[in-house]
């Protein structure tokens, strides 16, 4: 479904990475893929991983660093020549801001959660946008989670910073729909990652979705691969500016 086409995927950390279940739904629909990493302490995993799928690259990226966002395009302009889907799987908030009460949050901690999970989103669309161009349009796919509508015991800033990312999901979706790129993200149930294990209670917290979700169950990182393969092909051509939620429902439950 993908032959042909390129992506770059900002957001890897390890194989139980979110951002690796996508990347692994679009290399098997024939995608090329770069991947991004940040600092020598997560190159080695993501390199390993990088290394399991033919053709694929590798870029140094600081998101709160303009200068390296532009490195990161020039490259793919370099190695790709165009590009047809950016994913975006990258979030950050101090563990502090994350362990005591949200009215708690420091002018830097607000700050910080706001730069790199929802302002970077901004950065790396702008910069991949002549590249997208060449391609005659393109895909764009945040990650957020339901702490983003509802509050979420322990999610703090971190909800308030994904409530932004998806207002710049819709706003960015306006900008660039007449350029034929659409943007989109998914909200994906809760799920044992790396990001996962710093928020307060996140065990009790995948034990109560799956007792409430109608599916009774959380969802598979399998399962967020597929939907995000949806999104970024052609069978969502007419979908842009949405959350998805992909979370076996759990988000349409009341009391």
């Amino acid at each position: 479904m993908l032959g042909g086409k390129t992506g770059i995927v900002l957001g890897v950390a390890n194989k139980r990475s979110i951002a690796w279940a996508i990347a692994q739904a679009l290399a098997g629909a024939g995608m090329r893929l770069g991947f991004t990493y940040q600092g020598e302490r997560l190159k080695e995993n993501v390199e390993e991983l990088a290394a399991t799928l033919p053709g694929s690259t590798l870029y140094s990226c600081d998101v709160t660093s303009d200068d390296e966002i532009g490195a990161v395009f020039a490259g793919v302009e370099r190695d790709f020549g165009r590009l047809d889907a950016l994913v975006h799987s990258v979030a950050y908030a101090r563990k502090e801001d994350l362990e005591g009460d949200f009215v708690s949050t420091e002018r830097e901690g607000f700050r910080v959660a706001h730069e790199i999970s929802a302002y970077s989103l901004v950065g790396v669309t702008r910069a991949a946008l002549p590249l997208m161009e060449k391609s005659g349009g393109g895909a764009v796919l945040a990650m957020t989670y339901y702490g983003a509508e509802k509050v979420a015991a322990g999610y703090n800033v971190m909800g308030v910073a994904k409530a932004s990312l998806e207002a710049a999901v819709r706003y960015l979706a306006a900008d660039l729909g007449p350029r034929g790129i659409r943007v989109n993200a998914i909200s994906a149930g809760p799920v044992n990652t790396l990001a996962a294990r710093g928020i307060r209670g996140f065990t009790g917290m995948l034990k109560h979705h799956a007792e409430k979700a109608p599916l009774r169950r959380n969802v598979e990182l399998r399962e967020i691969g597929d939907a995000a393969l949806f999104l970024v092909s052609p069978m969502a051509s007419a979908v842009t500016g949405e959350v998805l939620y992909v979370d076996c429902g759990y988000n349409v439950m009341g009391v």
